[in-house]
């Protein structure tokens, strides 16, 4: 039986990390990109190749529509067809609305919109072209739903992801193809003890940050067979960050 494959956007850190290790578990072969971290995405290729599936390390900067275009040229050639693909590399900065600048303003939405937007269509155009029914997850934000200070940047550029997310999927449902989203809140992502960040946790209504495991774990579902009637949809997975009118509530 032929073995499905995945292709996951900044899989060496992070969030991406963990969807590679759990698709890897759920059978996937994994095509990891990389941009700054050769000998992480290294690792984790040793890592997920220990569940017997094969495994390709990919550089690529997202916001070069060229290294995109590259990559899943060398992804297709490596494995044939790609059934998954997971638009997960981003990058944030918190700037004040007055100080941002038009650099940081560029490199932002290049990454992390203009690259998810071109990486989706190179999957899309190459599912459709070899009748793979194939899947699209792109990795939103609460802050779709909320607000956060310093910002007006990293916030619209997400909220485009899921907006996205809903007019691609209606027109690739005529072709058996399925895009969806998730979006997380607080995520640990390793924060050191001590970081002013893991102060936030206290006010959730859960009262702690997800794992990263917890997020791969919904895009795995989203992938999977089970979630076959799933198109267009953003999963907020934020701990009931956003559902406080007032963040100082006490809500109990």
């Amino acid at each position: 039986m032929r073995r499905k494959t995945a292709l996951i956007t900044g899989a060496a850190k992070g969030i991406g990390r963990t969807v590679t290790i759990e698709l890897a578990r759920a059978g996937y072969n994994a095509v990891i990109n990389y941009h700054s971290d050769e000998n992480a995405a290294r690792m984790l290729k040793e890592e997920v190749e220990g569940y017997g599936v094969r495994a390709l390390t990919l550089y690529a900067d997202m916001a070069s529509v060229a290294d995109i275009k590259e990559m899943y040229g060398r992804a297709v050639d490596e494995f044939g067809q790609l059934d998954l693909v997971v638009n997960n590399a981003g990058i944030s900065s918190e700037v004040y609305f007055l100080d941002a600048c038009e650099e940081e303003f560029d490199r932002m939405t290049a990454i992390d919109w203009k690259g998810l937007y071109f990486s989706s269509q190179c999957a899309a155009r190459h599912m459709v072209e070899k009748g793979v029914k194939g899947v699209i997850i792109n990795i939103s934000s609460n802050q779709v739903d909320g607000c956060w200070p310093r910002a007006t940047i990293y916030g619209p550029t997400k909220a485009a992801v899921s907006k996205f997310t809903k007019n691609a999927a209606m027109e690739l449902s005529l072709k058996g193809v399925r895009m969806a989203a998730v979006a997380p809140g607080y995520t640990d992502v390793g924060w050191e003890p001590g970081d002013v960040r893991l102060e936030a946790a206290s006010r959730l209504p859960l009262r702690r940050f997800a794992s990263t495991t917890e997020i791969a774990k919904a895009v795995v579902y989203l992938a999977s067979d089970d979630a076959a009637y799933i198109t267009g949809s953003t999963l907020t997975i934020d701990g009931g960050a956003t559902l406080p009118v007032v963040a100082a509530n006490d809500f109990v």
